[in-house]
């Protein structure tokens, strides 16, 4: 089963530095928020990625086009015509398919246009920035047990701001938003079927409105709920919040 992701908006939320890249190749450590996404689903044995690109594509193409060097160490022997030697090199067992979907392509656009390389096969689809520790292997077992359309993984996300508990006019308590007072959202790592494209009409279709509202209208899209780690990043707060977990080793989706 292939992984779609989305990576081709402009990040306009973390414009900081997405002026200057696609928000999916905004690092976390010292790599893309893309490839610690991407690894996530290699380690339960998923390797074959379509990414749907658009805004400055041509340095997601870059990125994968020089991973394998940028991932080695390599001996220049310029006494010797330039001779390159590879040594203790790091390769993925990964089959990458970066297609340009359009500069101003909706998220719907943007999977209709990847029909092509995903034939008539259910695909896995998520957002190029956000990162959670869902079991895949169980998301996908349970689409299968469902035969419904979609699957989207329904996450509760942390509240950013205090809940005040009110009696009245009188405020009895300030605490701390839980998840308990958060409804269940749209956390992307969806698995999908190829029906889906016969609800896209093209470019201008949002893939979270027209096609998702029709089939839950159908009763054909189903939540698979998730209540572990998820957090995507909007927002300069969110890439910080990110690169501290990533530092302390301590990274929830880290499983590798």
């Amino acid at each position: 089963m292939k992984v779609v992701l989305l990576a081709g908006g402009f990040g306009t939320r973390i414009s900081e530095e997405s002026h200057l890249k696609p928000k999916p190749m905004i690092e976390i450590g010292d790599q893309p928020i893309l490839w610690h996404i991407m690894k996530h689903y290699s380690s339960y044995g998923y390797n074959e990625f379509v990414i749907c690109a658009g805004y400055k594509q041509h340095l997601i193409k870059q990125y994968f086009a020089d991973y394998y060097l940028h991932r080695s160490d390599i001996t220049f022997d310029f006494s010797n015509g330039g001779e390159m030697t590879i040594h203790n090199n790091i390769s993925e067992p990964w089959k990458v398919t970066v297609v340009d979907t359009g500069l101003n392509t909706m998220t719907g656009g943007r999977v209709k246009r990847i029909q092509p390389y995903i034939g008539n096969e259910p695909f896995m689809l998520t957002y190029g920035d956000g990162v959670c520790d869902v079991d895949i292997g169980k998301l996908v077992k349970f689409h299968k047990s469902h035969g419904k359309l979609v699957t989207m993984t329904a996450i509760q996300p942390e509240g950013r701001f205090g809940v005040l508990d009110l009696e009245g006019d009188t405020i009895k308590a300030f605490r701390e938003k839980s998840q308990e007072d958060m409804g269940y959202i749209n956390g992307g790592f969806m698995v999908v079927q190829p029906e889906i494209f016969n609800y896209i009409e093209g470019d201008s279709t949002i893939f979270e409105r027209a096609p998702l509202e029709s089939t839950a209208e159908k009763g054909e899209l189903m939540a698979f709920r998730h209540n572990g780690f998820w957090q995507c990043m909007d927002t300069q707060r969110d890439k910080q919040k990110l690169e501290e977990l990533w530092e302390s080793g301590n990274a929830p989706w880290r499983n590798w």
